[in-house]
């Protein structure tokens, strides 16, 4: 039997999101007859037996390998009887209105061959790519150089997201965005499926081209809204998705355009990824250094100047100590190093900002530095500029995050953040299960209150007013979160309230009916933004991750060092200290998981040693593994390291 809507969903390790896709897509079938492929591509993370266990009525493809886009959505289109395909990302929400008025809409449209629809981030904001233009090479090098963003509504610059196209209207258009494309199976079977020269990146455009070209219509349809968490997002700045992007543009030109249209489109592709390589570099460097570098500088001169000053208020005081030639081009320097180097591993540039975090990195440092003195004669009688020099570079570091914090967030104040301002959308009970859903992790909050449909829940003492006046209460209070409860409104709603809302000042969440966890942010690939029962974990924070890289190199030079004794105690020589060396460079740790593919465990690089090491001899289960790895996650302090190394030191090797 013929369905109305066949959809499929390509999904790859993002378990927490497909479900909340499926379950949107469940709540909006209303009388369509509607089949659901989902095709995982080899994930990792549980994805799979969630489905089976959730969605058992969802047709799945598994594959053991990752296909890309292309190949795993032919897999399940070659499958499906719907007389429209939906090609739907697993990073997706749909109102509950969707399918029925895009179905609407191409049943009175017989040339539209595709649809697209109007997608919102997970912010509220609009997404340009919703409509697109064809990216023929001058409009391709207006996107590159930066000309479309400079003039966004230009009929001549604005072509790639054609932004003099008015949001709210219907209108035809070039392309259709991969995220939602409605399409007609009679207009496929007429043109062909996905192009699987395209592993990612570029298919949308070539499917899109090729149903205007076969005579059909690409249609954008904003009466109606999803949210595309656009996990991608966070990758564009980076040259390899700039390589992988403009790489399927040159596929497309080459199959599309003619000789001299590729030439010019391959040429401005070279040109982007130089550019583009050039600019990443440099960015990158100023972003994650530029802060270290002038803290170093400061410092650095600043204490010159003290030990220049020192001098001279010692010979007025009719002292004899002269400080050696070489006190400023060598010692001051090492001085420097060393107030940075303990500064940063005591936590002084992890954000937010944090004052006692600087006094006691620069003071252990000046500790250290005079410990080292006493060791060398020479150098004794500098404890006046350690001491001076510590209080400096207490006031440099203090001062360059005032000024930080006033440029960036225009507030006086880098202290501890305030608790996270919560106003939950839903009923009492739904309140409160997402409050038990926040208090296990170690994230702080402050629950203003709940608001409902309805005002027969205004008796608790945590109620805040109806969702008519949302507006008001969220501009009186103020939160910093806005928490959706789906089960006790519709999507449509949900969505057109995050439109309405100050997203500048407010991060949108969702909770699923019945589900453990809690989706927000712009990006699928922002862990912080994903809240799960029982994954708060010490192995996340900050300063756990850097006491343990500290460790993986202080215990690899420790053993490099005692070369002579230790070659005695092992086994495996080469192989042990092949490891270690690939420790050192960071490529392994000493400790990991035994099962490295734990679902709701954040990644750790390979381990040579495990929490469940020591128990070899036993047989151990899966559960119990599983466990051995969430205890060691959930409870981590640097010392549970330390602790497996010595008691495993002879494995090390195997």
């Amino acid at each position: 039997m013929q369905a109305d809507l066949s959809i499929i969903i390509v999904n790859y390790n993002v378990c927490y999101f497909l479900e909340q896709t499926l379950k949107s897509v469940y709540s909006s079938i209303h009388n369509l007859k509607m089949e659901v492929f989902v095709v995982d591509n080899a994930s990792i993370d549980g994805s799979v037996a969630m489905v089976k266990s959730k969605f058992g009525e969802v047709k799945l493809i598994e594959s053991k390998e990752n296909l890309g886009f292309s190949k795993a959505n032919n897999l399940a289109i070659l499958q499906s009887t719907g007389k429209y395909i939906l090609l739907l990302n697993p990073d997706t929400v749909v109102q509950n209105d969707t399918f029925a008025k895009c179905f609407s809409y191409m049943e009175q449209q017989p040339k539209a061959g595709g649809l697209g629809v109007y997608m919102v981030d997970g912010k509220g904001k609009f997404l340009p790519e919703s409509k697109r233009g064809m990216p023929t090479p001058w409009v391709a090098f207006y996107k590159i150089t930066g000309l479309s963003n400079i003039f966004p509504t230009s009929k001549k610059y604005g072509k790639y997201h054609l932004g003099y196209l008015n949001n709210e209207q219907i209108a035809e258009i070039d392309i259709l965005s991969g995220a939602f494309m409605w399409l007609r199976k009679s207009t496929l079977d007429n043109i062909g499926l996905l192009d699987e020269d395209y592993f990612m990146y570029g298919e949308d455009i070539d499917l899109s081209y090729r149903i205007t070209k076969g005579g059909y219509k690409n249609i954008y349809f904003p009466e109606t809204r999803i949210i595309h968490y656009k996990g991608e997002s966070t990758k564009k700045s980076s040259l390899n998705y700039v390589y992988v992007f403009y790489n399927a543009m040159a596929i497309f030109a080459n199959k599309h355009f003619t000789n001299s249209y590729a030439k010019s489109f391959s040429f401005l592709i070279t040109i982007a990824i130089w550019a583009k390589a050039f600019i990443s570099f440099f960015s990158n460097i100023i972003k994650k250094y530029s802060h270290l570098t002038l803290d170093i500088i400061l410092i650095l001169f600043g204490t010159i100047f003290l030990k220049n000053f020192w001098q001279e208020y010692v010979k007025y005081k009719d002292t004899n100590i002269v400080y050696p030639s070489n006190f400023s081009s060598i010692v001051i320097p090492i001085y420097t190093f060393l107030w940075i180097i303990v500064a940063y591993f005591s936590g002084s540039y992890d954000k937010p900002y944090k004052i006692h975090r600087i006094i006691r990195g620069v003071a252990l440092g000046g500790i250290f530095i005079s410990a080292l003195t006493n060791f060398v004669d020479l150098y004794r009688y500098s404890k006046a500029i350690i001491i001076l020099g510590s209080i400096w570079a207490m006031i440099v570091m203090i001062l360059t995050r005032y000024v930080y914090t006033i440029i960036r967030h225009k507030k006086f104040n880098f202290e501890d953040k305030k608790d996270t301002k919560i106003i939950i959308v839903g009923s009492q009970i739904e309140a409160d299960r997402v409050i038990a859903i926040i208090k296990n992790l170690d994230k702080k909050i402050n629950y203003l209150g709940f608001i409902t449909a309805d005002d027969y829940e205004k008796s608790y003492h945590n109620y805040l007013g109806k969702l008519s006046n949302i507006i008001d209460i969220v501009t009186i209070y103020k939160p910093d979160e806005v928490i959706f409860c789906s089960k006790n409104m519709p999507t449509q709603e949900i969505i057109s309230l995050m439109v309405k809302l100050d997203s500048r000042t407010i991060d949108f969440k969702i909770v699923p009916d019945e589900s453990n966890f809690i989706i927000g942010s712009n990006s699928k690939d922002t862990q912080g933004e994903l809240y799960a029962m029982d994954i708060s974990l010490n192995i996340t924070t900050k300063e756990n991750i850097r006491s343990k890289r500290l460790t993986d190199v202080v215990v690899s030079i420790f053993l490099i060092a005692l070369f002579p004794l230790v070659i005695f105690f092992i086994n495996n020589k080469l192989n042990f200290y092949k490891k270690i060396f690939k420790i050192l460079i960071g490529k392994n740790t000493f400790v990991g998981y035994k099962n490295p593919n734990a679902t709701i465990l954040p990644r750790l690089k390979s381990g040579v040693l495990t929490p469940a090491t020591e128990f070899e001899n036993y047989s151990l289960d899966n559960k119990t593994i599983e466990k051995l790895d969430l205890i060691y996650a959930k409870n981590y302090q640097p010392s549970d390291d330390w602790n497996i190394i010595s008691k495993n030191f002879k494995k090390i090797g195997q």
